[in-house]
């Protein structure tokens, strides 16, 4: 039991070392990255494509990266709007790691890139404990899921520098809780912020586009108290909580997956402006072996490196 906590504790430990590294290197080119995580249903895609839209009319060179098991239905969604989407298949793998998006930066992100939305695997309980070098890190809960959702996964809600509640327009049909839900929230993460917002009405639009620019031109952001504990205590992205009983990040990754599959031509789809896809699986768990990729896509210093990219929009 020990050796398996040690393994996830050191796998999660090498996962913020190349987060720092992207974060930094990102932050330098002056691309701010927000990673958003929610519930399968959320409405997360509805209201990104909103954002994406607002942040095109207002001129802020924008880019999206959306992560699914299968189907590149949100990135065909999220293309409508104009700016520049990839799509990435996992595979099965339940979340992204900081590697994983080094690579699929590599070559595709904009260099004039100023924020990057990140839509992890709808999941709560995975994609918790991996630090995508991020500057802003969102979840998102619709009013359809229930009030007790931020004591179910205290992680997700805890470690969050913002919470979005979706679909404010049906709340009344569906009986939201909204005081009950403030409370849940503030148990697990005291002083973070709650924005209400209703893709369909447009309630709140705008505001997560605001935040990002803010900590993008570094406002300071909220710092959750289970992050200050994890911190004071080795970081360890375990259960910190009583109620969390999952392991963080779900399936003790702790071998190397390498399929060298390339499906690239046998999905002709109408891809909308800006769409790449890649299909590739993208199991980068790098947790006790190198990756036979990794050394096409790292520095001398062993950290990942992002070109600019060659194309213009």
């Amino acid at each position: 039991m020990c050796r398996v906590v040690d393994l996830r504790q050191a796998v999660l430990a090498k996962n913020d070392g190349v987060a720092q590294a992207l974060r930094d290197e990102l932050t330098a080119r002056g691309t701010t990255v927000v990673n958003l995580l929610s519930s399968p249903g959320s409405g997360k895609t509805a209201l990104l494509e909103r954002e994406l839209l607002l942040a095109r009319e207002r001129s802020v060179p924008v880019a999206a990266l959306t992560a699914d098991l299968a189907t590149e239905n949100d990135a065909l969604r999220l293309a409508r709007s104009g700016v520049p989407v990839k799509q990435v298949l996992t595979d099965g793998l339940c979340h992204l790691e900081a590697g994983m998006l080094g690579r699929h930066l590599d070559g595709w992100l904009p260099e004039d890139t100023r924020l990057l939305f990140v839509e992890n695997v709808g999941n709560l309980v995975c994609p918790a404990g991996y630090d995508l070098g991020e500057s802003l890190r969102v979840v998102l809960a619709s009013v359809t899921e229930g009030e007790d959702k931020p004591l179910k996964y205290p992680s997700a809600f805890g470690l969050a520098q913002l919470v979005v509640v979706t679909k404010t327009d049906i709340a009344q049909a569906v009986e939201f809780d909204e005081a009950a839900f403030r409370a849940n929230v503030e148990r697990v993460n005291p002083g973070v912020e709650i924005v209400m917002t209703s893709a369909r009405k447009g309630e709140g639009l705008g505001l997560l586009l605001d935040r990002a620019l803010a900590a993008g031109a570094g406002a300071a952001t909220h710092t959750p108290v289970m992050a200050r504990r994890q911190q004071a205590t080795g970081h360890d992205h375990g259960s910190v909580d009583d109620h969390d009983h999952g392991p963080v990040h779900g399936h003790g990754h702790l071998h190397s997956h390498d399929h060298g599959c390339d499906h690239g031509s046998d999905h002709p789809h109408p891809h909308g402006p800006g769409h790449t896809h890649d299909h590739t699986p993208a199991h980068d768990h790098d947790h006790d072996h190198d990756h036979r990729r990794d050394d096409d896509h790292r520095r001398d210093d062993g950290h990942p490196r992002v070109r600019p990219a060659a194309q213009t929009r």
